[in-house]
């Protein structure tokens, strides 16, 4: 089985965690995930690699998740992908983003996502997983033996419900629904903070500590979606 090569680059004024992903470390091809800032940095670290991007994944539409997305669009040539109900805030961004950060440039997604899609790209089958709570149109990109989880759950926390169209009911529903679906040791790349795993989460995070009633250690089963 071919080992996924995930790549962390931490980007901007906010510390968000951008994603270059392929199939193995030889491959060249890759698609990345939310770059937030820092365009020249991702694309010298995707020349780097060796590797043309493919495709530019969007888990939801804060700015410190999109902040690059157009200078990468237009310098690579790959299509991006857009949470379909936050495509509007990634055409316009700049109408969305706090006092002080910017200025970004806005972007007119080629495809939206909603959830339950399944994606062919740079060689690697990708799940798009609906997981709203933090945004209305938050999406988790899985992929064999990981979860690309945006601003969903974080290493030792989760994602802020503070901010506008932010609800705490659904983010749970969305964190429970990936603690059933996937097995404990898949690996959760988050948006923020650092790399850790499902059933790291479920034992010790804080924040779910009602949720370890309802989904139990042995909850958490083979996902298709997990396969060699």
């Amino acid at each position: 089985m071919s080992a996924l090569d995930v790549r962390t680059f931490t980007v901007g004024p906010v510390q968000e965690n951008c994603y270059i992903v392929r199939a193995d470390s030889q491959a060249a091809t890759a698609v990345i995930v939310d770059p937030g800032d820092e365009a020249e940095r991702l694309l010298g670290a995707a020349d780097a690699l060796g590797v043309k991007i493919e495709a530019i994944l969007v888990t939801h539409c804060h700015f410190d998740h999109i902040g690059a997305v157009a200078p990468i669009a237009h310098a690579t040539g790959a299509p991006v992908y857009c949470p379909e109900v936050e495509r509007p805030v990634l055409a316009d961004v700049m109408s969305w983003v706090p006092p002080g950060f910017g200025p970004f440039e806005s972007y007119e997604a080629e495809h939206t996502v909603a959830g339950g899609e399944r994606l062919r790209l740079a060689g690697l089958d990708i799940d798009v997983i609906s997981t709203p709570g933090h945004s209305p149109g938050h999406v988790t990109y899985a992929v064999p033996g990981a979860l690309l989880s945006g601003d969903v759950l974080f290493q030792g926390s989760v994602g802020r419900v503070d901010l506008p169209f932010g609800d705490w009911a659904t983010l749970e529903r969305s964190i429970e629904g990936l603690l059933k679906a996937y097995p404990q040791e898949t690996v959760v790349y988050p948006g923020h903070m650092g790399v850790t795993t499902l059933g790291r989460e479920r034992d010790t995070n804080p924040f779910l500590s009602e949720l370890r009633l309802s989904v139990p250690r042995a909850a958490a089963v083979d996902s298709p979606t997990l396969r060699s």
